[in-house]
Parts: C-alpha cells; structure tokens; sequence
C-alpha cells in the first residue's frame, strides 16, 4: 500500500494503472523449489505454452518438491515437453537442494545483487529467472527486470516509447520507482497481460 501511494504520487501513468488494476496485488509463493522450476519451464516459451508444459510436469511429478522431482529421469521430466537442458536443469536443481548445495535460506541476508548471482550459479538459470524468483518468491521491492520483454513492452506502451525503449528513459524510470521498482514492473505487467503473472 505504501509502494502504491508513493508510486501514485510521482508518476501519472502509475497512477492510472494502479487505479485500473485494483482486483489483485502482487504474492508470494513461498516455495523456491516450486518458483524455479516453473522459470526454469518458461524460458523462452510464451506464457500459454510454458503454463501447458508446466501442468504436464506437475501431473507427472504430483505434488513438486525436491525428493519427488529428484525421482525422476531426465527423459520422464523431458517427455513433459522440455528440452533436455531444462530437464537436467530441473534434477539437477532437485539433487542440490536435497544435499544443502544450495540453500534459499541464505538468500535473506543478501543484497539483491549478491543473491542473483547465488541464484545464477545454479544450471539453466540466468539474470532473468534470478530477478522472477526475487520479485515473485522473495518480494523483494526494487527489482527491475530490463531482460523482460514483457516489462519493455509495457513500458513502450504506456509511456509512448519507441520498442526498445532508451536506456536513458529506463535508468529515468528506475530512478523514479525505487525502491519500490518490483511494484511498478508488477502493474506495468498487469496493462498487457489480464491474468496476473506469478512464478
């Protein structure tokens, strides 16, 4: 509530689309387990066939933690629709937890940028997937996921900017939202796409 007071207040475009938007907010999860492999499955795939492959691997796997996931062969996480490196991403991810290799608990005493590369250094998962489970799971409040081209597009849309927009207007906007930046993506977000996304 405060984020969206402030954000009202400095930008009239925020303004309008937290007034347009006031059905949901944005949650957590709480499951980084779950939130991975549901980023890991949605790389570069559009969300409708992401959320088909995901509820394949959800039937096959039941309820999704680590044990039950590190279970299963790379080819039965394959034939859910998955390439082979996200399928050995996903095990591979099970395997580490299960172990203590890594650990999301200490994620909370990292700084954002600290924590996204903790977050890279497993298999299959990037800058971008790293800021979806800090903002989604985490809820940190100043993430600004610029490798999201859901996020550019927003942005192009309602401030009028050219696809892509200028990094200069980029870096202005980050300025101007934090550090309540993960609010302002979540509603940008919310101008192109009905359903509210969540990892």
């Amino acid at each position: 509530n405060r984020a969206k007071k402030i954000l009202s207040k400095k930008d009239k475009v925020m303004r309008k689309l937290i007034n347009n938007y006031k059905d949901k907010t944005l949650v957590t999860r709480n499951d980084v387990f779950y939130s991975l492999c549901k980023s890991i499955t949605g790389q570069q795939l559009s969300i409708f066939s992401a959320s088909a492959i995901f509820k394949r691997f959800q039937k096959k796997v039941g309820k999704i933690n680590p044990t039950r996931v590190s279970k299963l062969s790379i080819s039965q996480i394959k034939s859910c629709g998955m390439t082979k490196q996200k399928a050995k991403g996903i095990k591979e991810l099970a395997v580490k937890m299960i172990r203590k290799e890594f650990n999301p608990k200490l994620i909370n005493k990292m700084s954002d940028e600290e924590a996204i590369e903790y977050l890279s250094e497993l298999r299959q998962i990037g800058r971008w997937s790293a800021e979806m489970i800090l903002l989604f799971t985490f809820n940190r409040s100043n993430i600004w996921p610029l490798q999201d081209i859901g996020l550019l597009r927003a942005i192009s849309n309602n401030y009028n900017k050219k696809y892509f927009p200028p990094k200069s207007f980029l870096d202005k906007l980050y300025k101007k939202f934090t550090p309540y930046c993960s609010v302002a993506t979540w509603y940008l977000w919310r101008s192109i796409d009905n359903e509210p996304i969540q990892y």
